[in-house]
């Protein structure tokens, strides 16, 4: 059964391996901070941030987000140290909210590693604090324990970090809102997804021909041919079309000659090559006699 604390109040814990997980209405920067028996933090080496991710016994997450899994195994914690803080903090760096007032309360909860929750807190009460200490992991006679602080501060990191007691409080509040910046800046947008009607139009567009398919590329201003030979003069590009032998005498008879493939109007398109015969011409017609003489 989970324990539903409030601020002060602590309950046992029971397994060494936990996690930590934090649910906010808006993309915070979660934190783990090592320190003494008197809360004092020694160096920047005893918490883990964004920009330093793992410590002895600790990882958290790489950037700001609205929900945290923060892994913690206090077997691995160094011997000098009695007290795991999780803090969290608005982001410095964008257009988001700058106090928790303005959003809803964090939620916090300590889970074993099947996801089973052995306490949870609900950080309520905060108003210009953009930075908050929300619970204490803490050793008390060899056996670890877990509270509800609630502790916020307005200055954010810097002020908080100060409050337990590093030296390098300002220097490393910088560090870490320059990672959680870099974390934004990588971010990517996801592209919108395809539509059935984009994909449908590309479909229905008919290829053009290229140099190698017996075409020319489109010029701007000039139509599209309207068939695989209509638009070509049998000669190839560029040159000119082939001009009608002159006859002398009489003219040809009219059902010798090849018809044209040009369509028109109306009339189903007929394909085929200009130069090519399916059947062989009609035999010429017969001559008449000769005239007799006088």
């Amino acid at each position: 059964m989970t324990a539903e604390l409030v601020r002060g109040q602590n309950h046992p814990l029971s397994q060494a391996r936990l996690e930590i997980r934090v649910s906010a209405g808006t993309p915070i920067v979660a934190a783990a901070a090592l320190s003494d028996e008197n809360g004092r933090i020694h160096g920047v080496e005893w918490v883990a941030h964004p920009g330093a991710p793992t410590q002895p016994g600790l990882e958290v997450s790489r950037q700001a987000a609205a929900d945290h899994r923060l892994a913690v195994d206090l077997d691995a914690v160094p011997e000098t140290v009695h007290r795991v803080g999780v803090l969290l903090a608005l982001p410095a760096a964008g257009a988001g909210p700058v106090r928790f007032g303005a959003v809803a309360a964090p939620f916090v909860a300590v889970t074993g590693l099947d996801g089973v929750e052995i306490a949870s807190y609900t950080i309520t009460g905060l108003e210009a604090e953009s930075a908050v200490v929300a619970l204490e992991l803490y050793r008390r006679q060899g056996a670890w324990k877990v509270r509800a602080v609630g502790q916020g501060y307005a200055g954010g990191l810097a002020d908080l970090l100060t409050d337990q007691g590093l030296p390098e409080a300002h220097q490393l509040a910088g560090r870490i809102d320059d990672a959680v910046a870099q974390g934004l800046a990588r971010s990517v947008q996801v592209p919108p997804p395809r539509t059935a009607d984009g994909d449908r139009s590309r479909q229905a567009a008919a290829p053009a021909l290229g140099p190698d398919q017996g075409g020319t590329a489109p010029q701007p201003g000039q139509a599209p041919p309207t068939s695989p030979y209509g638009g070509q003069t049998p000669g190839g590009p560029g040159q000119p079309a082939p001009k009608t032998p002159s006859y002398p005498g009489p003219a040809p008879d009219p059902d010798a000659v090849t018809q044209s493939s040009t369509p028109t109007t109306g009339g189903p398109i007929d394909y085929s090559h200009p130069r090519r015969q399916n059947a062989a011409p009609p035999p010429p017609p017969p001559t008449a006699p000769a005239a007799a003489p006088g």
